[in-house]
Formats: C-alpha cells, structure tokens, sequence
C-alpha cells in the first residue's frame, strides 16, 4: 500500500502562486486585445472570439489546457488562436513564482503588479506601437501607492520618504527619455524622399480620421502629424483638388489644415473638395525618435523602482533593443521596414533590474576594474531587490 503524499507549505504556495500567474496571464491576454481598441474590459464581460464573437465557455476559457485541446483553433469557427495566449498565461506564470521565491512577502505582490503592467505594454506595442495611457498613468499611480505601503521597495523607512523617492524615480524616468525624444527630433525629425519616379499620393478617408496614401501604403496621418509643428510636404509635379488638376507646386499638410498655392482647406473642408490627389516628386515627412509612451512608461517603472532603475532599465533595453535591431536587419536583408517597438526593451531592462540587478552590475564592474565594486556598489546601496 502506497503512502499518501504531503505537500510542504511552500509547494503549496508555489503551485497557488503558479496557478494565479496562469489566471493573471489569461486576464491580460483579454487587456492586450481589448485596450488598444477601446473595448471594454468589463462588456461584453466574458471572452469572445475575435472572428465569429461566440462567447467563449469556461471549460474552453483554462489557461493554457484548453488551448492545447482545441489544438489552437476556435471551436466555433476553426480561426486560428494565436500561440501567443497561452506564452503570455506561462510567461506570466513563470515571472510570478521567480518573484515569490526570490523575495516573498511584502516584495513579491508588488513585483506581480509590475510584471502584469510590464507584459501588457510590452503586447500591446508590438501590436500597435503604442502604451496606452491606462497602462503607464495607471502604473505610475501604483508605484507612488505601493512605494507608500512598501517603502523599503526603494530603501526608504516611512511611508512619507519612500513617496518622495518613488517620485523622484517618475520625475527622473519621464525627463531622461523626455530629453532624449526631444533631441532625437531636433537631429532626426524629419526624413526627406525622392523615389526613383514620381509617385501617387492621395488623401483618403473622412473627417476627422484621414490617411495618407503613398503609392500602395496606406497610413493614418495622425501617425505623422503627433505635434501641433509637423508638417508634410510634398513638391508635386500635379495636383488634383476636387477634380480640378493644377500643376506643380507644393502641398501642405498639417494638424488641421491642407494648403497648395496660396489656397487654405480646414480639415472639415477637405470632404468638400475631395478627391485630393497628386504626383510627388519629393516628401518630406516628420517623425519622431520615439513615442512618448516610451516616456510616460520609463517614468512608470521609474515609480516603482527609483531612479537606479530608471538608468538600468534605459541602458539595458537600449542595449537589448540595439542588439535586437541588427540581428533583425541581418536576417531580414534590410527589408524588415517600420518603427520598431522601444517599450518591450524598456521592460526587459526593468526586469533584468528587479531579478538580476546586482549580479549584472556586478559582472559589469568586475570585467571593469578587475573586481566588483566601484559603480556596482554605488547602484547596489539599497538595493530592495538584493538577495
């Protein structure tokens, strides 16, 4: 006869923490998709599949499990679920149990509420290639909360104190990526083309969501107009304006207004006049370094770790996203194109803080100096995450 099998309390609260991680992850597969469409969470309040929108059962809703016994398809209409829902159930899972056995209470519920926020921006911005404000606002609101409640998080001994750090960290986060998004525009904030032969350009669309078509890409134009000073221009050989053709000149474009040879339309009259077409010879398009979602989310992780690692984060993520960039370029020839996503390497970074900080830093000095202390000893000075 078999003896019965006991579990320790911490097995059991492994496997609790695992299983929390695996619901949390379920949860924000549901935020990732929904957020950036404006979506409810809470209407429709079950999960829906995104092609035929049959309300989802329970018993095909566990993480994980039920994807693999659906085979990743919908039970409904066979559409394919992507493999990323159930990587974000075990990634999320995963990160929760490294930080309860790293650090347990009070540490770990707080690290939870960091990862949950930092694997939602990270989907989110490859997606979309936005953070929204109810991920990064939120998240500085719950950094400065749970710094007050947990003021040893960032080495500070009162409620009062680990407030005043915890905005110190937010404050440093949004003006050193603020500053670094400001110079980048200053050098690099506009990109001129000249395409081998003229190319189509029309505007498209109705008030006040138009887009841009250039040749056979199609872009929003909010995309390139994010500040009240952007503006496109494009030297046109002919321009077409309620099917009236002018010849060369050039056409303007900014946040509220169209404008070619001396003539002004709002961007309400625009749909009076439209078609608008025309044949550029050469544009001048702004663009940005980076979003300034990419600010606002350094200066969520800055809330909840201070400013240490507000400048590790940065400096990791840009190592990582660098490294990252080139492989892609490498493999792709060249031809991967678009802006490439700066808010998951801003949350790898973060991470690699909380987890391995110490160990990272001092390696880092080490093959500096020849030991590790110097630099890694300055960062390290209570350090919350240190074990």
């Amino acid at each position: 006869m078999s003896s019965p099998v006991y579990f320790s309390i911490a097995q059991v609260s492994w496997i609790a923490v695992g299983v929390l991680g695996l619901i949390t992850g379920s949860f924000l597969n549901a935020v990732i998709h929904r957020l950036p469409l404006g979506i409810s969470l809470l209407n429709p309040k079950r999960s829906f599949c995104p092609g035929c929108k049959k309300t989802i059962p329970w018993y095909e809703n566990l993480p994980v499990l039920s994807w693999l016994l659906l085979r990743g398809k919908c039970s409904g209409c066979a559409m394919t679920i992507t493999f990323r829902y159930p990587m974000v159930e075990m990634l999320t899972s995963g990160l929760y149990l490294l930080a309860w056995v790293r650090f347990g209470l009070p540490v770990a519920p707080i690290v939870w509420i960091f990862i949950s926020l930092a694997i939602a921006a990270t989907f989110i911005d490859f997606d979309h290639l936005i953070i929204p404000n109810q991920i990064t606002l939120g998240g500085i609101g719950a950094g400065l909360l749970s710094a007050m409640i947990v003021p040893s998080l960032l080495g500070a001994t009162s409620w009062w104190q680990g407030l005043l750090f915890s905005v110190i960290g937010a404050v440093s986060g949004y003006v050193l990526l603020w500053g670094v998004v400001e110079g980048g525009k200053l050098a690099f904030g506009r990109t001129r083309i000249r395409p081998d032969s003229p190319m189509l350009l029309e505007i498209k669309g109705s008030f006040p969501d138009y887009s841009l078509k250039l040749g056979e890409e199609e872009v929003p134009l909010s995309e390139f107009l994010l500040r009240p000073s952007d503006r496109v221009e494009a030297l046109c050989a002919w321009v077409e304006i309620d099917g009236e053709r002018s010849n060369g000149g050039t056409l303007l474009i900014d946040a509220g207004e169209v404008g070619f040879s001396g003539r002004v339309w709002s961007y309400a009259e625009i749909m009076e006049v439209m078609p608008v077409r025309a044949e550029v010879i050469e544009l001048v398009l702004p663009r940005e370094a980076m979003g300034f979602g990419d600010v606002k989310f350094l200066a969520c992780i800055g809330a909840f770790l201070g400013w240490k690692g507000v400048f590790f984060a940065l400096f990791s993520g840009s190592v990582a996203g660098a490294v990252i960039g080139i492989l892609t370029l490498a493999f792709t020839r060249g031809r991967s194109g678009g802006r490439i996503p700066f808010g998951p390497y801003l949350a790898l970074g973060a991470l690699l803080w909380i987890y391995y900080g110490p160990e990272l830093l001092a390696l880092y000095a080490s093959l500096l100096t020849g030991h590790g202390i110097g630099i890694s000893g300055f960062f390290l000075s209570h350090h919350p995450f240190a074990v």
